[in-house]
């Protein structure tokens, strides 16, 4: 005897396993593979087809259908597949800006360890200029100063403000010679 669409879903909300296991038996294949051609991934169809019987079977004293059972089936598959693909769609997303973001703002514990010493290290190499040469470059290097302004505040010539960080840059250079590495490393990184 071949039951009717509301015979099943009455039989379904009273909880009759055999009518539900028949249902699920003669719809599942198909509901697979309909899932599979949208989510173009079988095992994801699967559990997406299992998921559809699982809520019909928790939900099936509330379950009202005003369509065939079998069009209720595949346009709840067929909404499943496309949530899950917006699901992924968004982790997708998510998971590239995470990436993105990472690369650019993360900076290692180590990396944040040899700028900090590396700091404190240029800090006191310059503080151990002599006092016009360090003036001059701290105008030039801080306070971005050209050459011709830093001779016109300091009342200087250009050639001297151009010894004078000469000057600055080989002390330095020789204060900071085991930082070397760490310094270039640093600044190649900040471009």
């Amino acid at each position: 005897m071949q039951l009717t669409d509301t015979q099943i879903l009455s039989a379904i909300r009273q909880g009759d396993e055999r009518v539900f296991e028949t249902i699920f038996r003669k719809h599942y294949a198909s509901l697979c593979t309909y899932g599979r051609s949208i989510l173009h991934d079988a095992e994801e169809a699967e559990e997406i087809v299992q998921t559809v019987f699982v809520n019909i079977w928790e939900k099936r004293e509330e379950l009202e259908i005003t369509q065939s059972l079998k069009s209720y089936l595949f346009r709840a598959v067929h909404n499943h597949c496309l949530n899950r693909i917006k699901h992924q769609k968004v982790r997708n997303e998510h998971q590239e800006y995470a990436t993105y973001y990472q690369e650019t703002t993360y900076e290692s514990v180590s990396d944040t360890v040899y700028k900090n010493e590396l700091e404190t290290q240029l800090s006191l190499a310059i503080e151990k200029l002599p006092e016009q040469c360090r003036i001059i470059f701290k105008l030039s290097r801080f306070n971005e100063l050209r050459y011709q302004e830093i001779a016109d505040q300091l009342g200087l010539s250009v050639k001297t403000v151009e010894n004078q960080i000469g000057k600055a840059l080989k002390i330095l250079r020789t204060e900071l010679a085991d930082y070397l590495p760490i310094l270039v490393g640093w600044i190649l990184s900040e471009f």
